[in-house]
């Protein structure tokens, strides 16, 4: 029988999964974090890990947290798994734990399923298993804080792989007339799709955009593109 901690008004494991409420099974870093950002924007979190040292520290933090084997199919039916729309395995040195949480959450018809991957064989039998969604955190974290050593860029992002965004400072060579006479999409194939001035706030950029030293911006394009953008003095 699985152990449930509960917060705040709930107070049953088997209370029905709302619109906005999402199980997340394996409390590790990754698991935790997610968990925890979830719940600053107002969505209910189902937390599940088989340590009850984890579920304790997790207890007073989530709507629900609860010590249970996710690999069980009838812990995980009495935890009423199955009425959420929405679910994160976020188990990764456990290989075949986490193939048999995310088969089963498949099985039990959670419909958007978001999975941790810590190779790409893993992630290709989870994409083989039908899972919506295969994040590598370590991977992705590693690339991007490479993309910021590497270059002037205060923050990359990186989309798909022919697609990303950068904030960074902008080149001597734009500043002081309108982006749509400095033919910087032609040149350096990205595009200015914001800006903030020193102190100032975001906005949307235009055109009509005259980019002043001191300023921020963000760009979008190809991530060669952008990174060799980010590199211009």
């Amino acid at each position: 029988m699985p152990d449930l901690f509960h917060r705040g008004r709930a107070s049953s494991a088997r209370r029905p999964a709302d619109s906005d409420s999402v199980v997340v099974i394996g409390l590790g870093r990754f698991g935790r974090s997610l968990s925890l950002e979830l719940m600053t924007g107002d969505t209910e979190v189902l937390g599940i890990d088989a340590d009850a040292h984890v579920v304790q520290s997790m207890s007073s933090r989530l709507t629900h947290c609860v010590r249970a084997d996710g690999t069980d199919e009838d812990a995980l039916r009495q935890l009423a798994v199955q009425e959420f729309d929405r679910a994160v395995v976020g188990i990764g040195t456990n290989i075949e734990a986490s193939l048999l949480t995310a088969s089963l959450l498949r099985s039990l018809g959670v419909r958007t399923i978001w999975a941790k991957a810590i190779s790409e064989p893993h992630g290709r039998i989870l994409e083989q298993l039908g899972i919506d969604h295969v994040v590598y955190p370590e991977h992705d974290m590693g690339r991007r804080v490479a993309h910021l050593v590497r270059g002037r860029m205060l923050d990359f992002i990186q989309f798909e792989p022919d697609y990303a965004m950068v904030k960074t400072s902008p080149p001597a060579m734009l500043l002081g007339v309108p982006l749509s006479q400095t033919g910087v999409r032609r040149a350096h194939g990205i595009t200015v799709v914001g800006v903030k001035a020193a102190g100032g706030t975001w906005t949307h950029a235009t055109g009509d955009t005259v980019l002043t030293d001191g300023d921020t911006v963000i760009v979008s394009g190809q991530p060669g593109a952008v990174e060799r953008f980010s590199d211009l003095r």
